[in-house]
């Protein structure tokens, strides 16, 4: 898929009240293109699978939702946890797999905003 580099900001996109943020994982974020990751469940071991929607400026009627799976680091532990996650892309009509990895780490900033930045 290219040897670029790709960088990706997902942004909360569920209300949650100042006292509740945590960088856990388990909520649904938007990326600055209107991209969408739903975590549904972070289990007691910080793995998570989701899904990944592509937004309105990355439409591509080739790629479908697709499944990700990933990990975060215990957000009880540090207040800024890292995480990763592999996204398996969906394709119509294609024998061929793809697959992306995203590192990143969580940053709550100073008006309490939750962002994920990822490579």
């Amino acid at each position: 898929m290219g040897s670029g580099t790709f960088a990706l900001v997902l942004t909360l996109a569920a209300r949650v009240t100042p006292a509740e943020r945590k960088c856990l994982l388990s909520e649904s974020w938007q990326s600055d293109a209107s991209c969408r990751m739903v975590v549904s469940v972070l289990s007691k071991d910080s793995i998570f699978s989701s899904s990944y929607l592509l937004g309105p400026a990355a439409v591509n009627p080739k790629i479908l939702t697709s499944p990700l799976e990933g990990s975060q680091q215990d957000a009880g532990l540090v207040s800024q946890p890292t995480f990763s996650f592999t996204v398996h892309w969906q394709l119509r009509n294609s024998e061929r797999d793809r697959m992306t990895i995203f590192l990143g780490q969580c940053y709550v900033g100073t008006n309490r905003e939750e962002t994920l930045h990822t490579l």
